[in-house]
């Protein structure tokens, strides 16, 4: 019976330990980031615009291909993992963030040889559908406007992973994204072919749920 007495409070004490490291695991396990898509909070996310950019790149001369950046995006997006077909976004680029990493060439590209910032200052993309198309990506369709005329344009989307970001401690969910336009189709004519009609666009962004 002396044994007993002080086995009893120690026994205990090891129950209360083991659960509390299987609740701490549990809640390691929950907080850490998912690469399923099925598995994010569905709702309305903002693009943090220091993780929102798109490269752009095309045929120069046919000699090389050359690449740029666009800084200033801005989206809004609609996240809804049981129905994908409801989730949408919309984007606003502002258009002289356009950089092609040479100071000469990014006054240029402000000129209406090219962009004409000046009479249009923005491009904006709403979708008008989501395809999934494989566990992880889908195909977002929508309207481009760019330098005054709209035209459907689709890109292919690619979930990354979803969870608090260790930085900020916010809900946050990854993409990237990829699409081909011919910039003749909005316009910009200047210097064709020898500059190339496509222009590839590599998108990537992480968006933060709204408060």
């Amino acid at each position: 019976m002396r044994q007993t007495a002080p086995f009893l409070p120690r026994a205990a004490a090891c129950l209360a330990a083991l659960a509390l490291l299987a609740a701490g695991a549990a809640a390691a396990e929950q907080a850490a980031p998912t690469t399923d898509p099925t598995q994010v909070r569905p709702g309305v996310y903002v693009l943090d615009p220091a993780h929102g950019k798109i490269t752009w790149s095309l045929s120069h001369l046919g000699y090389s291909t050359y690449y740029g950046q666009i800084t200033d995006v801005a989206a809004k997006a609609t996240l809804d993992p049981k129905e994908p077909a409801k989730s949408g976004i919309t984007v606003t680029v502002g258009i002289d963030s356009v950089n092609g990493l040479n100071d000469k060439l990014n006054q240029h590209l402000k000129t209406p040889d090219f962009f004409d910032a000046a009479k249009f200052p923005t491009a904006t993309f709403t979708s008008t559908s989501v395809e999934p198309t494989g566990p992880t990506t889908a195909r977002v369709n929508g309207d481009l406007t760019l330098r005054g005329v709209t035209k459907p344009v689709s890109f292919d989307a690619t979930f990354n992973q979803a969870g608090i970001s260790p930085v900020d401690k916010k809900y946050t969910v990854g993409f990237d994204g990829r699409t081909v336009l011919k910039r003749s189709e909005f316009g910009i004519n200047a210097f064709l072919p020898a500059l190339g009609d496509e222009v590839s666009l590599r998108l990537e962004g992480e968006f933060k749920a709204a408060e």
